[in-house]
């Protein structure tokens, strides 16, 4: 659902004409009309159901509906929980932070009348397309990339008989040179091909099998390791009292529950299991592998954070073009164990969204703590969820996330403090995995 991801619009982007609005809801009722400031999405909730807006300039197209489980409380039809409260704020549940919201006294004028798919054009179909990015998509200068000059090369391509799927090749041309990872196309079983930062690892997904089993064999000397939250979680007990953590991912914890709560839920049971008060005082150092690492709920990340410090901090901040800069922190789990000692963070190109949103989280992690491998990929905003009028689908990033001194590290993703080759054919080859035991020996005393 859009409301879920997050969005920002490009400077001097005229809005769609809507009505004077005010930035605070009226007693104690979230029903009317909002604007989430940022996000391209208007919110119409009424008699306890909630429909989304996605919104252009140029276009109105309705997303999805939710229904009231609790006093401004919703529920989407994929079991997201989303809080509206009567102050103007929208919290997704799994998302780090609240959305803006702004009281309109009417939907868009543009929202008015929303012809049926089999009957808008495709020139309409590539107008809504490429205005969504051009207020959306903040990263145009930092990629190099004139999103005026892709319009005027790929919008005479566009003829009354071009079909959905021959749309689909020639947005997936569009989009290409951005090469991020956050952006796709797709119509109905088709998709476009992923897009990554050049030179980086293009399918993580074959790999992940091939170094779990090299680690296994070679860094855990052929030990298992404890497996937990569906196998993306895995805790091995390292000699000279170290402790090895992998998390392939901030999500897919339960194959039949995929809601925030329940991925919660699972990774706190593995923490339980993993940082009890006695390896808390014992251990001398903990490695957490983030180096496949998919993504998922930034808050989960966060949340772990929770778990490696004593003293909160500001883990990041994230802003829209239209927002300012919103402060997450790291709060100290109160009710377990912490872990406070040194980490060693091992990352790569293969460390995606909530896996470098989690990384963000621990730069400013009181105590030790040093990041071993290669750069993340460079993709940390949300993805913003979009439909076209007629009938495809695609997602965009739209969010900034900053550090405690305003950089971002978008499109070149987060340097390690110590470089080292990560599961290269060479590694594989000669045994090595130079990240680990760089790891292993920057944890010593």
């Amino acid at each position: 659902m859009t409301i879920v991801m997050a969005s920002t619009l490009a400077a001097g982007t005229a809005l769609p004409a809507v009505a004077a609005g005010h930035p605070t809801g009226a007693g104690g009722s979230v029903d009317g009309v909002w604007r989430v400031d940022g996000y391209g999405t208007v919110l119409s909730i009424a008699d306890g159901h909630l429909r989304e807006y996605q919104t252009t300039a140029i276009s109105c197209v309705p997303g999805e509906a939710a229904v009231q489980t609790a006093p401004g409380t919703y529920r989407t039809t994929d079991k997201t929980l989303l809080t509206v409260r009567p102050q103007g704020t929208l919290h997704v549940a799994g998302a780090t932070g609240d959305r803006r919201l702004r009281r309109l006294a009417a939907l868009p004028k543009t929202c008015g009348h929303v012809p049926p798919a089999d009957r808008v054009t495709a020139l309409t179909a590539f107008d809504v397309f490429w205005q969504t990015f051009e207020e959306n998509y903040p990263f145009f200068a930092a990629r190099g990339v004139d999103w005026h000059a892709v319009r005027d090369t790929y919008r005479p391509k566009v003829h009354a008989d071009t079909t959905r799927e021959e749309l689909l090749a020639l947005f997936d041309d569009m989009v290409a040179p951005l090469n991020d990872a956050h952006v796709s196309v797709s119509y109905g079983d088709l998709s476009s091909d992923p897009h990554v930062r050049p030179g980086t690892t293009t399918e993580p997904h074959l790999l992940d099998p091939r170094a779990k089993a090299h680690i296994i064999e070679r860094d855990l000397g052929g030990k298992n390791p404890q497996e937990f939250a569906n196998g993306r979680i895995s805790y091995a007990d390292l000699p000279e009292g170290q402790g090895y953590l992998r998390i392939s991912g901030f999500a897919g914890y339960d194959p039949k529950d995929s809601t925030y709560a329940r991925q919660l839920a699972e990774l706190d049971r593995a923490l339980d299991a993993v940082l009890t008060r006695e390896r808390t005082d014992s251990l001398q150092g903990l490695i957490i592998d983030l180096r496949l690492n998919g993504g998922g709920f930034d808050a989960l990340g966060v949340h772990l954070a929770g778990r490696l410090t004593d003293t909160p901090y500001l883990a990041y901040r994230k802003r829209t073009r239209y927002t300012p800069p919103q402060s997450v922190r790291v709060q100290p789990a109160h009710d377990a164990p912490r872990y406070t000692g040194p980490v060693a963070v091992l990352t790569a190109d293969t460390t995606f969204s909530a896996g470098e949103t989690f990384t963000q989280a621990l730069i400013d992690r009181p105590g030790r703590t040093v990041r071993v491998g290669g750069p993340t990929q460079g993709v940390f905003s949300d993805m913003l969820d979009r439909s076209l009028p007629n009938g495809m689908e695609f997602s965009l990033p739209n969010e900034e996330f900053l550090t405690r001194t305003g950089r971002t590290f978008d499109v070149t993703g987060i340097p390690p403090h110590l470089p080292t080759p990560v599961f290269t054919e060479e590694e594989f080859a000669q045994n090595r995995d130079s990240a680990f035991d760089t790891a292993v020996a920057a944890l010593k005393p």
